[in-house]
């Protein structure tokens, strides 16, 4: 694989505006975790997207939120660390023909001429077209756009054209991850993720926010190239304890079915997962706890 340029794009916007579901289109396949709940992403994450000669690496960050709790402030400082020396930003924004608080401080943060700076406006497939004007028009006032681009990730209608942006603003430069990787994260969290992902797609709102997934044992059989794994659901109160395993152990049942089928994918074979569920009141605001849980100020 011949890389001739290659650069880093941060792409930023509030909760739930369709980050993640943007950059899994982008590199073509999935690599950050998706549900229709905010705040689904914690983590700061590198998906690699290789279009020889170019090499694009985005930076899938936390959606930009007013924090609540520690790992919220952790989430929100992420996003402010992510748009320093990176080669092009994206401001996500759903089709409001206003501009909200979250979207003016995004903007003052990457709205600076060592970069180009794009506005992609998703969700264009949830309203007509001619609505589009007064949007576009809202946010040309705010700052100095590079371009505006309607789109919808989740469609794939006009992703392409923001690709092709990208990847000419790429400076000359060689491949910054090794052909083949498709992410900076390891293993253990691709796993913590997919598990947490099926949380949020199983649960109300209440309980996925307030748990966290760590992997306590991964190991892969020689003979028969089983991959085992056992991980722990941790939960901030008694209740969602029972909530998450539910009635005869169903709910817990469930979420490992749905964790388990995509985690054969990703390692192409079989897998054996083992979740348990735990409670750590409030560790959201306790420091040792985010450390544990890999949340680094």
């Amino acid at each position: 694989m011949q890389i001739e340029r290659a650069g880093v794009v941060a792409v930023v916007g509030r909760p739930n505006a369709g980050k993640s579901t943007l950059i899994n289109h982008l590199c073509g396949e999935k690599v950050a975790i998706v549900t229709p709940k905010p705040q689904t992403t914690r983590l700061r994450l590198c998906a690699v997207c290789n279009r020889p000669p170019v090499q694009m690496v985005l930076i899938d960050t936390p959606g930009f939120h007013t924090p609540r709790t520690k790992l919220g402030k952790m989430m929100v400082r992420t996003v402010r660390e992510s748009v320093h020396d990176v080669d092009a930003a994206v401001l996500v924004i759903e089709p409001v023909p206003s501009v909200g608080d979250i979207e003016r401080n995004l903007i003052m943060q990457c709205n600076k001429p060592a970069f180009p700076f794009y506005l992609a406006i998703n969700k264009i497939d949830t309203l007509p077209r001619e609505n589009l004007l007064p949007i576009i028009a809202a946010y040309q006032n705010e700052a100095d756009f590079a371009a505006i681009l309607p789109l919808s990730a989740k469609k794939g209608d006009g992703v392409e054209a923001l690709a092709e942006l990208l990847l000419e603003a790429m400076p000359a430069s060689p491949a910054l991850f090794p052909e083949g990787m498709m992410t900076d994260q390891t293993d253990q969290v691709l796993i913590s993720e997919t598990v947490r992902e099926k949380l949020l797609i199983c649960l109300d709102d209440e309980v996925p926010h307030g748990a966290a997934v760590t992997v306590e044992r991964l190991s892969e059989r020689k003979r028969d190239g089983l991959v085992e794994i056992e991980a722990v659901i941790t939960c901030e109160k008694e209740s969602h304890k029972g909530i998450v395993i539910g009635k005869n152990g169903a709910m817990l049942k469930k979420i490992g079915s749905l964790a388990r089928a995509e985690l054969e994918e990703m390692y192409e074979g079989p897998v054996f997962l083992k979740l348990w569920v735990r409670v750590r009141e409030g560790w959201r605001d306790n420091d040792a706890q985010l450390r544990n849980f890999g949340f680094r100020q």
